[in-house]
């Protein structure tokens, strides 16, 4: 039986580029094949297998700046909703491309209740505008949305032009506290889980396709990543789950 079983291990493993933990395999063969087996036995096995997913990189580093605005922190590391749109958290991180190619830089939006990503845009600049249309999107997404919004204290989110944009919705403003990356753990979870899925698998030569593999990154994200945190589900049809039964 266990021979069987590392064999499809095995099969998930190539299929998905190594980018599966014992606990996304687990998730992803009881989904396709309606089984129940146990994390244990799976970690066990992949072990044995001598397999794993993909090592993490560090996290970036930050731009220091002078603040115009700050704010407490809201949030407090209650990183659980009970709603979609009501905790909204949001970041930047970089991508170098190639040898001397420069960097491209994301902005993201992660919803606390269904982990999705809300929105997001790149460029190959690092600076207000980012953050701005990011948000925006966001918001013409979603325009009931008056979520608690939580940043780190990036000169893009400190701004009086960012808070302004908040008010205009409603939100309340949140900030991490200075140093304490773990006040926005579930962003930084993400950018870690994107860094290793996808661009560490390859190296990308020019924004052009940096951007297309980010873009079809969250889409399989939000839409085909499956979550033990959301019952087996993505992000996706986990919201899609709660709004049917709302209604």
């Amino acid at each position: 039986m266990d021979q069987e079983l590392c064999q499809i291990i095995w099969e998930h493993h190539e299929e998905q580029k190594h980018i599966l933990g014992y606990g996304q395999m687990t998730i992803l063969m009881n989904r396709l094949s309606r089984t129940r087996y146990n994390e244990k036995r799976i970690r066990r096995l992949m072990r044995l297998m001598g397999i794993s997913s993909i090592i993490r990189r560090k996290r970036k580093g930050y731009i220091k700046s002078t603040p115009q605005i700050t704010a407490e922190n809201v949030l407090n590391r209650q990183f659980k909703a009970n709603e979609s749109d009501t905790k909204w958290l949001t970041d930047v991180t970089e991508f170098p491309i190639g040898k001397g190619g420069g960097k491209l830089y994301l902005s993201a939006i992660l919803d606390l209740y269904d982990r999705r990503i809300v929105s997001y845009l790149v460029s190959n600049r690092n600076n207000s505008q980012l953050v701005n249309e990011t948000f925006d999107r966001a918001v013409a997404k979603y325009p009931q949305a008056e979520p608690l919004f939580h940043t780190d204290r990036g000169f893009q989110y400190t701004s009086i032009q960012f808070k302004h944009k908040l008010n205009r919705v409603n939100a309340i403003q949140s900030m991490s506290r200075v140093g304490r990356c773990i006040d926005n753990g579930p962003m930084e979870g993400f950018w870690g889980i994107l860094k290793t899925e996808m661009k560490h698998l390859y190296e990308y030569h020019t924004y052009e396709e940096l951007k297309m593999a980010i873009s079809n990154y969250i889409d399989f994200y939000n839409n085909h990543r499956y979550q033990a945190k959301l019952k087996g589900l993505s992000p996706m049809e986990f919201r899609v789950q709660a709004l049917k039964k709302v209604n």
